[in-house]
């Protein structure tokens, strides 16, 4: 008995197919599901605070951000966001309530 079909169609079959060669039966890992599954998770990648990401933009290290003006300029409009060392640093207080109501 004769079968026709193309020698691609056996080096390049469907995921879950089998194959009938001259090796005998060949079977394909189904490429269902999570691969993932059962690992442990990658940590996420850390962006930080808007602080942060405010101190990184302005490359200051944490030695030079009380003696940077343009730092506390952004944390005069920003104080949510400060830590409390710097606040104390500065003399400036943080509202308390923040729901946003006048």
């Amino acid at each position: 008995m004769r079968r026709d079909f193309a020698i691609d169609q056996i080096a390049q079959p469907e995921a879950g197919k089998v194959l009938f060669g001259a090796a005998g039966l060949t079977f394909m890992a189904n490429k269902r599901g999570n691969p993932n599954w059962g690992r442990p998770r990658q940590p996420a990648s850390v962006l930080g605070t808007e602080f942060d990401l405010q101190v990184r933009q302005l490359r200051l290290a944490p030695e030079n951000y009380v003696a940077s003006t343009s730092l506390r300029k952004w944390c005069e409009e920003n104080k949510n966001h400060i830590p409390e060392w710097l606040l104390k640093a500065w003399n400036m207080s943080v509202n308390s309530d923040l729901t946003g109501a006048a």
